[in-house]
């Protein structure tokens, strides 16, 4: 099963016109922005992305970056360390590419980044209530670049 996730993974996007990594912990570097002064819910975490998406076709890399951003604590999940945030990250930032790449709404890979960031937007917000991811990332944050 694991074997044809994997083959999936790499033949959906050749068909598709467009290819996008998978997405790694790592990947999210993040970095305080709001720190968590009191008990209960608060803080802030953002990490910013330039991800390549290759136009199969024309081999034209295009670079999709957006920001990331994730409260500490919120009332539905208590507070999360940072290795938890960034697999919580990857796994729906892969939940999102893996939708996207099954039904683009288009062969542009601007297009194509901009319905991830939006899909992936909705899958995080679902998994942590209160994340979002745009397409800009905040200020303090250090863009981490995802190659092919």
């Amino acid at each position: 099963m694991f074997a044809l996730l994997r083959w999936l993974g790499v033949v959906l996007p050749l068909l598709s016109g467009c290819s996008i990594n998978q997405y790694q912990p790592g990947h999210f570097q993040f970095t305080t922005i709001v720190e968590k002064a009191e008990a209960g819910p608060g803080g802030w975490r953002a990490a910013c992305i330039h991800a390549t998406v290759v136009n199969k076709s024309t081999l034209e890399p295009y670079f999709c970056r957006f920001g990331v951003g994730m409260p500490m604590e919120t009332q539905e999940v208590p507070l999360m360390s940072v290795p938890l945030a960034q697999r919580i990250a990857a796994d729906c930032a892969n939940e999102a590419l893996r939708e996207v790449i099954a039904s683009p709404a288009s062969p542009l890979p601007g297009l194509v980044c901009r319905q991830f960031i939006n899909t992936f937007d909705v899958i995080l917000d679902r998994a942590v209530p209160g994340s979002k991811v745009s397409v800009q990332c905040e200020k303090k944050t250090k863009p981490i670049r995802v190659d092919f």
